[in-house]
């Protein structure tokens, strides 16, 4: 399974990057207002410093929501780095943007995917990634793993080339469960990756050793 990060913060992705672990950046616009970027020409500015650090996919999300418009913002964002994915929304026009891009060798990831139905359609339109929101499902009384695993058998008996990258991850056992659900990319804030290195066990084992090797 690959890991990506799902910030703007340039530090954060940074310091995965050195962990060795990380294979790409999402972004949305929630991220990129929270590291106070505003301004296309100062989002553009900031996708370019994020595929700098970066050697793998980074998801730059369109902020229309009609066909046009999308196709116009995907473009332009395409044109940024060749890593660029073009991130969508799961509405008709976006199914319909995803198509174009398509057709026209531009790479999109299908965000705000919350059902089977949905993530069907972006596959057959070519989307390179479908991103189930699995916390936000787990908010709603549903479990969003399950959609994890019905994704992977629906797309493994289709042959959908289309890859689950699993979002909104809000702890550390979200990437495991993820992870044996068939996701093939989790995308999550860097504390959930580093959550992952945190066993008490581990703690003390080696203390344990540090003690014992004053003895030595």
């Amino acid at each position: 399974m690959k890991f990506f990060v799902d910030t703007a913060n340039l530090s954060h992705i940074k310091e995965a990057a050195d962990l060795g672990i990380l294979d790409g950046v999402t972004t949305n616009p929630s991220l990129m207002a929270k590291e106070g970027i505003k301004g296309n020409e100062n989002i553009l500015k900031h996708y370019a410093d994020i595929c700098a650090l970066v050697d793998g996919d980074v998801s730059a999300e369109v902020l229309s929501t009609d066909f046009e418009s999308m196709v116009a913002e995907g473009k332009a964002l395409a044109a940024i780095h060749p890593n660029i994915v073009v991130k969508v929304p799961m509405i008709k026009d976006g199914i319909k943007a995803i198509k174009w891009f398509t057709d026209n060798g531009i790479r999109t990831n299908c965000t705000l995917v919350f059902s089977a139905g949905q993530a069907i359609l972006a596959a057959k339109a070519g989307a390179a990634y479908v991103s189930p929101f699995i916390g936000r499902i787990d908010d709603s009384s549903w479990d969003g793993i399950q959609l994890i695993e019905q994704l992977a058998h629906i797309f493994m008996v289709q042959g959908f080339e289309t890859e689950i990258l699993a979002a909104s991850i809000r702890n550390p056992l979200h990437i495991v469960r993820a992870a044996e659900a068939g996701a093939h990319i989790c995308t999550c804030p860097l504390g959930s990756i580093l959550g992952l290195l945190k066993h008490p066990l581990t703690d003390i084992g080696l203390a344990q050793f540090l003690e014992d090797a004053k003895k030595m």
